[in-house]
C-alpha cells in the first residue's frame, strides 16, 4: 500500500489521492476450451475501470463517519481499503489503530465449521490470543442468540444468523476501527435495534465508526459527519444533514435523467 506522512495521534483514517482501479474482461469463454482459444490467439479484451478516482479525506479518531452514495459509487471499496482487503492503485493510506470490519455477510467464515469454531477462527484474525477469545466467548454468544445453531455448521446459516454472529464478533474484539457496510439491514428490527445500542456504546468510548448504509434513518441517528462518493469521486463532506441534502440532489437526477 502506498504511505503517506506521518499524521497526528488524532487521526485514524487517511487518504490521499486514491485512485483504485480494476480490469474488467469484457467477454467472458462459455468453455474451457474456448478460454484456452482466447488465451493462444491473445483475443481476451478487457477494460480499465476506475471504482475511485483521487478521493481524499482524514477521519479522525472518535468519529462516526457515513459513506453514502448509489449503488456502485465506490463506498464498499473504500472500506475495503481501509480494511486491507484491496491495495490501492495510486495515492496514499494511512490507517492507525486495530480494525473490525464487517463488510460482506459470511466474511472470514469458513462454511464447514460451526459458529463456536468459527468465533475461534474470526478471533485469530482479528489478533487475539486462544485465551483472550475464551474470555470472550460468552459475551458473543450472548448477543448473537443462536442458541443450539452455535453448533452447526455456518453454511446451514441463515442471512440473519450470519449477521448476529459477525457483528457479536466483530464489536467484542474491542477494535479502535470499526467499518459496517450494510450488514444490519439483514437482521430482524430487535437485531438492528441492539446494534444500533452497541455501536451508540463504541461512541461513547471514543471508538471510530466507518458506516455505509442506504438507510438514511439510521445515518442520521449514528453520524455526526458524511461523505458523500459519487461515480468514484468524493463529491461532499460534511454535515450530515447538509450531505445527505447533497445525495438527495443526486437520486433526484437520477430519476429524472
Amino acid at each position: 500500500m502506498s504511505k503517506v506522512g506521518a499524521i497526528s495521534d488524532s487521526e485514524r483514517i487517511c487518504f490521499q489521492s486514491v485512485v483504485q482501479r480494476f480490469r474488467l474482461i469484457q467477454e467472458r469463454p462459455d468453455t474451457l476450451r474456448e478460454a484456452f482459444a482466447h488465451l493462444f490467439r491473445n483475443r481476451v479484451s478487457y477494460h480499465d475501470f476506475e471504482a475511485l478516482k483521487g478521493v481524499s479525506f482524514v477521519i479522525r479518531q472518535g468519529e462516526t463517519v457515513a459513506i453514502v452514495g448509489r449503488n456502485g459509487s465506490g463506498k464498499s471499496t473504500i472500506l475495503k481499503i481501509i480494511a486491507g482487503v484491496y491495495r490501492p492503485t495510486s495515492g496514499g493510506v494511512k490507517v492507525s489503530g486495530k480494525v473490525s470490519a464487517l463488510i460482506e455477510l459470511g466474511a472470514g467464515f469458513h462454511p464447514d465449521l460451526t459458529g463456536r469454531e468459527n468465533i475461534i477462527l474470526n478471533g485469530l484474525l482479528l489478533g487475539l490470543s486462544r485465551q483472550e477469545i475464551r474470555s470472550r466467548e460468552q459475551q458473543i454468544l450472548d448477543f448473537a442468540e443462536l442458541g443450539d445453531f452455535i453448533d452447526s455448521p455456518v453454511k446451514q446459516y441463515s442471512s440473519g444468523m450470519y449477521a448476529r454472529l459477525g457483528f457479536a464478533v466483530a464489536t467484542e474484539v474491542d477494535p479502535d476501527i470499526l467499518l459496517i457496510d450494510e450488514i444490519l439491514a439483514v437482521g430482524d428490527a430487535p437485531f438492528q435495534e441492539k446494534c444500533l445500542a452497541r455501536i451508540d456504546d463504541f461512541r461513547q468510548h471514543g471508538k471510530t465508526i466507518v458506516y455505509v448504509s442506504h438507510s438514511l434513518a439510521s445515518v442520521r441517528r449514528l453520524c455526526e459527519r458524511a461523505l458523500l462518493i459519487h461515480d468514484g469521486v468524493l463529491c461532499a463532506d460534511g454535515s450530515t444533514d447538509q450531505v445527505l441534502t447533497a445525495y438527495d440532489d443526486v437520486l433526484q437526477q437520477a430519476v429524472n435523467a
